[in-house]
């Protein structure tokens, strides 16, 4: 018998801010508001039912939370990344992790790296600073 813990609230919370994280703050760096439609449409970055190996156990949620973590790290800092290989390992690992725990992420590095700057671009995903309406 073999006794696993399940994954806590906090962390199923954490999962999902960080996939919020890709989509308001990462992918409108790189790509515009039509591709990122094309994202949401194909459900980048949601679990797949069809394939899911992430089981809610601690360990997983783990997993998948580094995952996240390590590519958004080396997104944030693709254009100033003095070891180009290194990085492109390290994305292509923990994108690999994320699509083996049934999170589809079809993205590439060289599509960041050659993507054209939307930086100071409008877009519909980044967070607004505040809630007011003026």
């Amino acid at each position: 018998m073999k006794v696993v813990v399940a994954s806590t609230e906090e962390q199923e919370r954490h999962i999902d801010e960080l996939v919020e994280q890709l989509y308001t703050e990462i992918f409108p760096r790189f790509f515009p508001d039509k591709e990122i439609k094309l994202l949401k449409g194909q459900k980048v970055l949601q679990p797949q039912e069809s394939d899911q190996m992430y089981n809610g156990t601690l360990k997983d949620a783990f997993h998948i939370i580094s995952s996240l973590q390590a590519v958004i790290a080396v997104l944030d800092h693709i254009d100033d990344c003095k070891h180009e290989k290194e990085y492109q390992e390290m994305f292509e690992r923990n994108s690999h992790n994320l699509n083996e725990y049934g999170y589809f992420f079809p993205l590439s590095f060289s599509q960041f790296k050659e993507a054209e700057s939307q930086d100071g671009e409008f877009s519909q995903f980044i967070k607004p600073a505040n809630n007011l309406i003026i």
